[in-house]
């Protein structure tokens, strides 16, 4: 009888453990972007263009996924080089001693079909804090490439949570800064 009951245990994990999946980012069709409010008047919005992210989940409808992201921050892009290089300084996220932004999910809820509460921890510039963002799985399709799946993560953050530009009055520029990351991952 043990030996039955390990055999089934062990082929019980070895089909879990199978059943999951690694989801690699499809860069070249995927952004990270942010908006910041100008003054309460305008909406500056940007880009990092150097990331990596993977999804890690066993479920067809990603209701057990993990996701990882780590974000280059010196790739930062608003179209404006004197802005970019400013960003990159100390006065705002000191990328010579902060090089790198990571989230890592710890919780996902499945709140209606196919959108999700994914709740981990953000590290950025020197702190790491929870935040919760929104996930809509946008679907799965099959290409010469294999299986793509599709995802559309939103929130925000509140900038002085990870002491960016403390000194900087919200009049001038708003404590919250939009996220939404626009994403194909292949399995």
């Amino acid at each position: 009888m043990k030996k039955v009951l390990s055999f089934v245990l062990l082929s019980f994990v070895a089909t879990i453990t199978y059943a999951q999946s690694t989801w690699n980012v499809d860069k070249a069709h995927s952004q990270v972007s942010f908006g910041i409010t100008h003054m309460g008047i305008s909406e500056i919005e940007g880009l990092f263009r150097d990331f990596d992210a993977t999804i890690v989940a066993s479920e067809e409808d990603f209701s057990d996924a993990v996701f990882n992201v780590s974000i280059d921050i010196s790739s930062v892009d608003t179209g404006i080089e004197m802005r970019d290089n400013h960003l990159r300084t100390s006065d705002f996220f000191d990328v010579e001693k902060y090089p790198t932004m990571t989230f890592k999910s710890s919780k996902i809820e499945k709140v209606a079909e196919n959108k999700y509460k994914i709740t981990g921890d953000l590290s950025f510039h020197g702190v790491t804090k929870p935040v919760t963002l929104d996930v809509w799985y946008r679907g799965s399709v099959k290409n010469e490439k294999g299986i793509v799946s599709g995802f559309q993560i939103t929130g925000s953050i509140n900038r002085k949570d990870f002491n960016i530009a403390n000194e900087t009055p919200e009049v001038a520029l708003s404590n919250e800064v939009k996220i939404k990351v626009d994403a194909e991952f292949k399995k």
